[in-house]
């Protein structure tokens, strides 16, 4: 499957499927240099782990991942670097009766159209598993971001089915496992997402991912621009239906003199254009909002076929989220990281140079 890689300078190659022996990536392009270990890469994986709380897949993974190559006491080389992450919990029989049927909304269909063959199990490579090798891959990129250029990046949950999730604060995002900002809708939420699980059903969400620091200059015109690559990374991830820079749709209301972030001599006025200008880091914050459909696994019945063309009935089991968008907030960050680094690689190779940061410190 030749569309496994991201990247052109710091290049990730994401491999496995969901009820194999493992999962894994390649990262090839790291800096050497950068301080790397076990710890660097599990405090990430243990945000989008599966089996946390009762609002996810109940699947108990440990998501241990292991470094093969990269390294040497403790510092990248240079050379690619193998991680690898068994699976430990699989259970292969909850799929054995839909083996041969399409669930609605999966990437089943579209699967055994394209190749003639698929891996029913968990979805195979359709899998929400293989977020975990990119939640690794981005956690070696956040480090080198934060290290050298000072870059931060962060995700919180803004809409829950049809609940907003007002904004309180960034420091209550990891202390609830719904990702959001605030604490006092915490209750409401558990109610809301528990309905939803006990009717055998699911819900969709939104997120909002912000990067800080980002120097501008990052990204190119025309084919290269940032936010396209940001769109594309993102669009990538399962049930990921839509993306926006900034204001997004909302710009497309306003007139000219509304929309535009006036230059002020400490920084932008505004934030409009969510951080990229041209397709160029303006070095603003970097706003990208993202919609999550709700998980198609559902254990309603719902029509379908199967692959001999005949009608069938099917209310999937298994173990699955009601709110995939619940444990979203680590797997964007981590393809933000992706991509920021890649466009920090490719502006220090062309350029050799990075720009000013200029911000306004009151947003």
């Amino acid at each position: 499957m030749p569309s496994s890689s991201i990247g052109e300078i710091f290049v990730v190659t994401n491999f496995g499927e969901s009820h194999g022996p493992a999962v894994g990536c390649v990262i090839d392009g790291c800096p050497p240099g950068l301080e790397l270990s076990v710890k660097d890469i599990a405090c990430e994986l243990k945000r989008r782990r599966p089996g946390t709380s009762r609002f996810v897949t109940q699947r108990k993974e440990t998501d241990d991942v292991q470094i093969l190559s990269g390294l040497y006491e403790g510092r990248t080389t240079g050379t690619p670097i193998a991680l690898l992450i068994p699976n430990v919990d699989q259970k292969s029989q909850d799929y054995s009766q839909i083996a041969d049927s399409f669930r609605p909304s999966h990437a089943d269909w579209g699967y055994f159209a394209k190749f003639g063959i698929r891996d029913p199990r968990g979805g195979g490579r359709s899998s929400a598993r293989l977020t975990a090798p990119t939640v690794a891959a981005g956690a070696v990129a956040k480090k080198w971001l934060l290290e050298n250029l000072g870059i931060t990046i962060r995700a919180r949950v803004t809409k829950i089915g049809v609940r907003r999730v007002r904004f309180k604060d960034w420091s209550y995002v990891n202390q609830n496992p719904f990702f959001a900002a605030n604490e006092d809708q915490i209750e409401e939420l558990t109610a809301y997402v528990d309905s939803v699980r006990k009717d055998g059903d699911s819900i969709g969400g939104e997120l909002l991912v912000e990067a800080r620091g980002v120097p501008a200059g990052l990204g190119n015109p025309v084919y290269g621009r940032l936010d396209a690559k940001l769109a594309y990374a993102l669009m990538g991830v399962n049930a990921v239906k839509g993306v926006s820079i900034g204001d997004g749709f909302a710009a497309s209301g306003k007139r000219g003199s509304e929309n535009a972030d006036e230059m002020l001599d400490d920084g932008f006025a505004s934030n409009h254009a969510g951080g990229i200008l041209g397709g160029i880091s303006s070095s603003a914050p970097i706003v990208v909002h993202v919609a999550v459909k709700p998980t198609p696994s559902v254990s309603l019945p719902l029509r379908s076929l199967n692959e001999a063309g005949e009608d069938v009935q099917i209310a999937t089991r298994g173990r699955h989220d009601p709110c995939v968008a619940l444990r979203a907030a680590p797997i964007l960050e981590a393809l933000v990281a992706l991509v920021l680094i890649d466009a920090a690689l490719l502006q220090r190779a062309q350029c050799d140079n990075f720009g000013l940061i200029y911000d306004n410190p009151t947003r």
